[in-house]
């Protein structure tokens, strides 16, 4: 592992980071007094197109995973229909997800929605972009020691980080503090907003620090 992997990791992870603020900042130039808690259902459609753009830009110009065979047209168009279909799966599995776990069931469809389609694009987006529409590559990585670059395990981090802040959010809905983000799902999609970007920040940092432990079977 060298250092300059890392450090273009850390690039890669600030640009991420960098998509979540512009979606705040972008909306503001062009919407009259533009709130995430007033227009929040604009800001995670916004928020959700930043981070899937930056991601599939850096797809493009940092190719982590790149395979050393060349694809044909006919190749790259299917993994790209696949990949949009696992998207959709992934929304509508997590919608149902949320629900179970006590969303309203018809009532604020659209919310609880846009609410699975955000967290989607924290996890699956990233997913698919590192490690394709595989699904057997998608439970490697997430499986005890199964990860084998730095790229994968930047992802691990992110995407957990990415459900344990939503989970979190969920904490305050309940409270009597009648405060306007405690309305379903704000405080839900700003925990999983937070969460992603803490596991883009951290986990360069993380894999710096121990670098010496960690070691990857294709190395």
């Amino acid at each position: 592992m060298k250092d300059t992997d890392i450090k273009r990791l850390l690039y890669t992870n600030l640009l991420c980071i960098l998509s979540v603020f512009l979606s705040v900042v972008i909306p503001s130039l062009f919407l009259d007094n533009f709130s995430i808690l007033e227009a929040h259902l604009t800001w995670l459609c916004i928020c959700s197109a930043c981070v899937t753009g930056v991601n599939l830009l850096l797809y493009v110009v940092v190719k982590p995973n790149v395979s050393p065979r060349r694809s044909s047209l006919s190749h790259k168009v299917t993994r790209a229909l696949k990949c949009c279909i696992y998207f959709l799966m992934s929304c509508v599995f997590l919608h149902i997800i949320i629900v179970l776990y006590g969303a309203p069931l018809i009532e604020l469809v659209l919310e609880t929605f846009l609410f699975a389609v955000i967290l989607s694009t924290f996890t699956t987006v990233p997913c698919l972009c590192l490690l394709g529409p595989n699904l057997k590559a998608w439970l490697r990585v997430f499986s005890r020691n199964g990860v084998t670059s730095i790229w994968e395990n930047s992802l691990q981090i992110t995407t957990i980080s990415s459900f344990v802040g939503a989970w979190f959010g969920a904490f305050p809905i309940p409270l009597d503090w009648e405060r306007p983000w405690q309305v379903w799902p704000i405080s839900c999609t700003l925990g999983a907003t937070f969460g992603y970007v803490a596991g883009l920040a951290s986990s360069p940092l993380w894999i710096y620090w121990n670098r010496k432990q960690l070691t990857y079977k294709n190395n």
